[in-house]
């Protein structure tokens, strides 16, 4: 289970947070002032920390399947919970307010040292743009994208399961393929699978292979799939992956 951190807990966090415990998020709510991190105004199970937002932060810890959703009341708290955040690990991160505040903030970070291509990470106006308003709306908005990211990385959040098979996992994507690097699927010995690299023909010839591999007693082989040329395999994306086969 992805864990989202929600800095801040105003109206908005509020309503993302009720949004985000349907979703089934381990969540966490951070923000330094007691009245608005009451864990009566979330839902039941959230951890709700009263701390300044650096102390709450460093508390927290960061995690590879972390979702961050920046939503404090001003600018001087966005840009130090930002400036934490990219020190760290995360799936997502994201900040609420305008263009013009959010380009301030990253000028303002780019200038200590964080590079473009950590701030280009930064989902800045946080949130899928279909006009909302009200903090309701404005939760929908975040939600959808949370939604719409967590889908795109797929299995790769979570860890395969311990048990005897091939591991098959996505090292490079080009082009249109569904999925991308860090992607895997685990292809046991009977040939049932745990996770997906793509799903349809490309999966099916993936998950062939592996059983060759595994047959073969090999400990890693590495193969490419071309998503575009494999007319036999009704392969019509036309993308190419590249996958590591590891048997374990």
């Amino acid at each position: 289970m992805s864990r989202l951190v929600l800095c801040g807990a105003g109206h908005v966090s509020r309503a993302l947070a009720q949004v985000a415990a349907l979703l089934e998020f381990e969540l966490c709510v951070l923000d330094d002032r007691p009245e608005f991190a009451d864990p009566a105004r979330f839902p039941a199970g959230a951890q709700v920390l009263a701390l300044p937002f650096d102390e709450g932060l460093k508390r927290l810890g960061s995690r590879p399947d972390d979702f961050f959703c920046i939503l404090t009341r001003g600018h001087t708290w966005d840009k130090a919970c930002l400036a934490r955040i990219l020190n760290g690990q995360f799936a997502y991160v994201g900040m609420i307010g305008s263009r013009r505040k959010a380009a301030a903030t990253m000028e303002a970070l780019a200038a200590e040292g964080y590079s473009q291509e950590r701030l280009a990470a930064v989902h800045a106006p946080i949130g899928l743009m279909l006009g909302g308003q009200t903090p309701a709306e404005v939760a929908v908005e975040i939600a959808a994208q949370l939604i719409q990211i967590r889908a795109e990385l797929g299995p790769a959040l979570a860890p395969p399961p311990a048990e005897p098979g091939v591991l098959c996992t996505i090292l490079k994507k080009t082009g249109s393929a569904p999925r991308g690097p860090g992607a895997w699927m685990l292809v046991c010995p009977d040939g049932h699978t745990v996770g997906t690299v793509g799903g349809g023909a490309v999966e099916y010839q993936v998950g062939r292979d592996a059983l060759e591999f595994w047959a073969a007693g090999e400990s890693a082989r590495e193969g490419t799939y071309d998503l575009g040329s494999g007319a036999d395999l009704g392969m019509v994306c036309g993308g190419r992956i590249t996958i590591r086969f590891q048997r374990q």
